[in-house]
């Protein structure tokens, strides 16, 4: 068990806590906007497959996070014109979108690099010492620019949304649209400007996925975004709780790479660890976390 105190298990916690972290974080500016945003999964997918395409294109990993980026930034500004421009339920809006993630860039991976499973393998950035020992990967995933600018995502949350007038705005959106939209707030034209900066750190967790990995994998996303929204739900629509509940559910995947091969717990068992503290600890907050009252509801 002394492996799981080490400088490797911070190094993989840190590692494997990003996407999950920027898509709770998503989470949060979308929803207290007061759009539902299941598509979270969607949009890790997407970006991720903007990522790749366009580094593989290019050789670029600064035009890949560019890339990816913009590509989540349509996808929510899709999701936000859908449910709130249009009132189409966002569940039903974020299901389909999910879906169109998951078929659409099969179809392109197909389409591209003809394969259905995964694309060509590329370089991403190479920053830090080289070796496996904990200190050696704990400094490049300290030093790697997605992580960099997911931190800076998630330290500037909570301070835009509780401390300048756009966020105010969000806010009121999500607690009472009609109130907001009575003194003249345009409360569609707000939601769309969340959703577009829910999807822009969103997509930074979809980047790191596929940087990771040094290529795009169908499917890749793997649930992570239907965890965020969990981990959104537990921390009670806030940020840096909602950060810390991805830390813990990402300190349990770590425990479950870390120990796949030892023999005291059957295999399948460990790697059900991050799935039951999911569904243990939503029963924990069911009841507890106040949602913001204006979510899912319109203007007027």
């Amino acid at each position: 068990m002394s492996r799981l105190f080490t400088l490797t298990m911070i190094a993989e916690t840190l590692r494997i806590s990003v996407p999950y972290a920027c898509a709770a974080v998503a989470g949060v500016w979308s929803e207290r906007a007061g759009i539902v945003h299941i598509a979270l999964e969607g949009v890790l997918l997407a970006s991720a497959f903007g990522a790749a395409s366009m580094t593989i294109a290019t050789g670029s990993p600064v035009a890949g996070i560019l890339a990816g980026v913009i590509t989540g930034v349509a996808f929510s500004l899709l999701h936000g014109t859908l449910a709130a421009r249009y009132r189409v339920d966002a569940i039903v809006s974020g299901i389909a979108l999910n879906l169109l993630a998951a078929s659409g860039t099969r179809f392109l991976l197909r389409a591209l690099y003809d394969s259905s499973s995964n694309s060509p393998s590329y370089a991403a950035f190479r920053i830090g010492p080289t070796g496996a020992s904990g200190a050696a990967l704990l400094a490049r995933a300290l030093l790697d620019p997605v992580t960099i600018l997911a931190l800076l995502a998630v330290a500037a949350t909570p301070l835009v949304l509780g401390r300048t007038r756009f966020g105010l705005r969000v806010r009121a959106c999500g607690e009472n649209p009609v109130a907001a939209a009575s003194v003249g707030v345009p409360v569609v034209t707000v939601r769309l400007a969340a959703l577009a900066v829910s999807g822009a750190i969103g997509a930074l967790g979809g980047v790191h996925l596929t940087f990771d990995q040094h290529r795009f994998e169908s499917g890749m996303s793997g649930g992570r975004g239907f965890i965020a929204l969990a981990a959104v739900i537990v921390a009670g629509w806030r940020a840096w709780q909602a950060v810390l509940a991805c830390l813990v559910f990402a300190a349990l995947e770590a425990t479950q790479i870390l120990l796949q091969d030892q023999k005291i717990v059957p295999h399948e068992l460990v790697q059900m660890l991050p799935y039951v503290a999911t569904v243990v600890i939503l029963g924990f907050a069911a009841g507890r976390a106040r949602a913001p009252a204006g979510l899912g509801r319109h203007a007027s």
